[in-house]
C-alpha cells in the first residue's frame, strides 16, 4: 500500500494497538494517527512520530474527529481483558459496540478506503468448545450463534456490522478473529491480564519471593492455543491488504493445556512450583483452538512462532518489570 496513506489505529494505547502503531511507523507510513481513551501516560507504548489522541470512541463526535481525513482504519478499541474480567463485566464489554458502530459510520461518511475490525475467538459457539481435545474451530463454526456471553456477542454483532456496511455502502472491511494474543508490553496485572501473562507473573512472583507455589484457575486441563504478538501484527496487516472477505482466524494451532503452559514457564524460569487449583474460578470454555485452513489457503500463511519461544520473551519482559518494581 502507498506509504502516503493516512492510517488510524484505535485502541492504540493498548497491547496489540501499540505494537501495530510501532510496526506501521517502522514500515515507513508517515501519517499514523493513534487514538485511545486512556491518558497518554498509561499507554502501553507511545510513539512520538504518531499523532496521539486521547478520545472516548464510544461517542460519535470523537469517532468523527478520529476518522476524518483517514484512508485506512484499524479498529482495535474495546473494553476487554482476560476471562476473569469479561465474565464479570459483560455490560461494559458489550458497550464497545458503540465504538465500532460510530467508527464504521464515520468511515462511511468521510470516504475511508479500508476498515479493519479486530474480532475474537470468543464469537465461537459454546457447544463446539466443551472438550479439551476440541476440534479446531473453523470460521463457519460461529453459527448457529452462541458466543461468549457479553464480550463474544459484541464481537459477533460488530462483525455483522462490518459485513453490512460493505454490502450497503461499499466500504471495504476486513475482519480477523484473534485467538489469545500474548507477548511483551501486554497487561500482566490488575485483573485484565490473560492467561499467558498471568502465569508469567505468578511464576515470577514465586521466584522473587521464594514462595514456591502457584494458583491455577480451574483444574488446569482446559486447553487453548496462543498467538505471539509478532505473528498477530504480521497477520493483521496482511489481512488488511488482502482480498479476503468475511471473518478469518488469526491464531496459532499449537494446542496446550494450562498445566502445560505452567510447565513451559517453569522451565524458562528454572523453578518447580507447588500447584494450588482454584476450582471455582472463571475458566471459560473447556477447549479452544484455531483452524488455520482458510488463512493458509487464501494467504499462504499462518502464525509460526512456537509457544516456547514467545513465552520466553514474554516471561523475561514481565520478570524485568516486576524486578524493577522491587528495586524501585
Amino acid at each position: 500500500m502507498n506509504h502516503d496513506s493516512k492510517i488510524l489505529v484505535t485502541g492504540a494505547g493498548g497491547f496489540i494497538g501499540g505494537w501495530l502503531v510501532g510496526e506501521l511507523l517502522k514500515r515507513g507510513y508517515r501519517q499514523v494517527r493513534a487514538a485511545d481513551i486512556k491518558p497518554l501516560a498509561q499507554w502501553h507504548q507511545l510513539f512520538k512520530d504518531a499523532e496521539n489522541l486521547g478520545l472516548d470512541l464510544r461517542h460519535r463526535e470523537a469517532c468523527d474527529v478520529a476518522v476524518r481525513g483517514m484512508d485506512q482504519v484499524y479498529n482495535l478499541a474495546a473494553d476487554m481483558g482476560g476471562i476473569g474480567y469479561i465474565e464479570n463485566n459483560k455490560s461494559s464489554c458489550m458497550l464497545s459496540v458503540l465504538i465500532n458502530t460510530h467508527l464504521l459510520d464515520a468511515a462511511r461518511k468521510f470516504g475511508t478506503a479500508r476498515y479493519f475490525f479486530a474480532s475474537s475467538a470468543c464469537v465461537y459457539a459454546a457447544d463446539k468448545q466443551r472438550s479439551t481435545d476440541v476440534v479446531p474451530l473453523r470460521e463457519e463454526d460461529a453459527y448457529p450463534a452462541m458466543p461468549e456471553d457479553g464480550y463474544g456477542w459484541e464481537k459477533l454483532f460488530s462483525e455483522r456490522m462490518c459485513r453490512h456496511f460493505e454490502e450497503d455502502f461499499g466500504l471495504t472491511t476486513r475482519v480477523a478473529r484473534y485467538h489469545n494474543v500474548y507477548g511483551p508490553h501486554g497487561t500482566w496485572d490488575g485483573g485484565r491480564e490473560k492467561a499467558p501473562a498471568a502465569i508469567c507473573r505468578k511464576v515470577a512472583e514465586a521466584k522473587l519471593s521464594a514462595l514456591h507455589e502457584i494458583e491455577i484457575w480451574g483444574d488446569g486441563e482446559q486447553t487453548r492455543s496462543f498467538a505471539y504478538i509478532d505473528d498477530c501484527i504480521a497477520g493483521t496487516t496482511m489481512i488488511m491488504k488482502s482480498a479476503v472477505e468475511g471473518p478469518i482466524n488469526l491464531g496459532s494451532s499449537q494446542l496446550v493445556t494450562i498445566n502445560r503452559l505452567v510447565d513451559i514457564v517453569e522451565e524458562i524460569a528454572g523453578v518447580r512450583l507447588r500447584r494450588r487449583y482454584r476450582l471455582g474460578a472463571p475458566t471459560g470454555v473447556r477447549g479452544r483452538n484455531s483452524d488455520n485452513s482458510r488463512i493458509l489457503e487464501l494467504l499462504g500463511w499462518e502464525p509460526a512462532i512456537p509457544l516456547e519461544v514467545g513465552m520466553e520473551r514474554t516471561y523475561r519482559w514481565i520478570y524485568d518489570q516486576m524486578a524493577a518494581r522491587v528495586t524501585a
